[in-house]
């Protein structure tokens, strides 16, 4: 629902160091109005309020109250990973729209039951993915996905400092409930979904191998993916999260060249062309362009557009993530149609 208000009324569950960042842009953005935040820690929504200018009153240790109590007309999701099925599926329930971070779910089961309950919603249902709306991703997607050419050769990687977190195992990324996953679906999950997206591909086996830290085998260290496309593309994704600095690139190329993207550290990510013959164009124009999450999601909720990144977007990365994740376990290549039968339709 949307109020009588010129401004969208958010409120935001998580206050950690996104959700703040999340919720900062709901404060600031003239099209929305943030009123309540919600977190289990009362002494992080005391420092999360005080800063964002929410009064005690608007604080909730309890989402639930938060969403019951307070005039929303839509919420931020920014919590660990295993919450958000549930978050979401309660906000959705009380007809409100919702920005939830990636990744939509911790399993390909609760991902698909969230992808319905959205699709059957009257509400925006965006999922953070900022890379869907960086222009550099958009030429990719423009050139393929929306586009007449067809990938031939993919490759993806993103390094990451995940080092003390493996050491100390105290972290609630280190908490399968919480987790549900290591460095893949946490961080990695942004290749994968970058691919998919980009490109429109059809993804059918997954072939990988996983470092997982622990002998449940639920934290990868580091992982390399192979995933192949019924189109007849393939795309290798190397993944990791015990080297020193955040990089990460796709490169994608067809029979006319190649869209090449790049990013250091969570800095903007820019893209480079090659055309046929081999010539670079470094950068294209426009990559410096930049559009919040939080103005995204109010853009789509007053339009009614479907929102850059959507829950079937977010399912997709879950079902590819979750695939690699068991083939690593079972050291074969496996088939997405016959190991989630249920996804019929997902992937056209």
């Amino acid at each position: 629902m949307v109020t009588g208000s010129d401004a969208v009324t958010v409120g935001v569950v998580g206050v950690g160091s996104l959700g703040v960042r999340l919720a900062r842009q709901f404060e600031e953005l003239a099209g929305s109005e943030l009123v309540a935040l919600a977190d289990v820690s009362e002494e992080s929504l005391a420092a999360a309020g005080e800063e964002l200018s929410v009064p005690a009153s608007a604080q909730y240790l309890d989402y639930e109250r938060m969403l019951d109590d307070e005039p929303l007309d839509a919420v931020g999701i920014a919590t660990p990973n295993g919450l958000h099925y549930r978050q979401a599926t309660a906000a959705l329930d009380r007809d409100l729209h919702v920005l939830c971070e990636k990744p939509l779910a911790t399993s390909v089961e609760d991902a698909h039951a969230l992808y319905e309950r959205a699709e059957a919603s009257d509400s925006t249902f965006m999922v953070g993915y900022q890379r869907h709306f960086n222009p550099a991703y958009d030429l990719a997607r423009e050139r393929w996905a929306l586009g007449d050419r067809e990938p031939r050769f993919i490759t993806g990687e993103i390094t990451h400092d995940w080092q003390s977190y493996y050491e100390t195992m105290e972290d609630w990324r280190m908490d399968p409930e919480l987790s549900g996953g290591g460095h893949l679906l946490n961080v990695g999950t942004h290749v994968v979904d970058a691919i998919l997206w980009t490109t429109g591909l059809t993804p059918t086996h997954v072939n990988a191998y996983v470092d997982f830290h622990d002998d449940d085998q639920i934290f990868d260290r580091q992982s390399s993916t192979i995933i192949e496309f019924e189109e007849g593309a393939m795309a290798n994704v190397s993944d990791t999260g015990i080297v020193a600095r955040t990089r990460e690139h796709v490169h994608i190329w067809d029979e006319e060249g190649a869209v090449y993207l790049e990013g250091r550290e969570w800095d903007d990510r820019t893209g480079m062309t090659i055309d046929a013959d081999g010539t670079e164009h470094d950068p294209y124009s426009g990559y410096d362009r930049r559009l919040s999450k939080g103005n995204a999601f109010l853009d789509a909720v007053e339009t009614g557009d479907e929102p850059p990144a959507t829950a079937l977007d977010g399912l997709k990365a879950v079902v590819v993530t979750m695939a690699a994740y068991e083939s690593g376990r079972r050291n074969e290549r496996l088939s997405i149609v016959d190991e989630f039968p249920f996804l019929d339709g997902v992937f056209e």
